[in-house]
């Protein structure tokens, strides 16, 4: 899929710095910065909901030490 964004000029010059440096394409550069960018972002969104069921108490929280006599590791 294509998707076309404008860049602020500094960002603009730091990915054209990485591409030549690195000896990348900006295409692969972009492509590494977005998918590295999403994955982090997947995981503060996918925490934060899990944290506010939590706190909302609708979700339930263990101890390491009751996980471990759960599983039978508490020896």
């Amino acid at each position: 899929m294509a998707i076309s964004i404008q860049l602020l000029a500094d960002a603009e010059q730091r990915l054209d710095f990485l591409a030549v440096q690195t000896g990348r394409t900006k295409d692969v550069c972009l492509r590494e910065i977005i998918e590295r960018g999403l994955e982090d972002m997947e995981d503060y969104y996918l925490a934060a909901e899990v944290l506010e069921r939590v706190r909302s108490g609708k979700e339930q929280v263990y101890s390491a030490a009751e996980v471990k006599k759960a599983l039978g590791l508490d020896d």
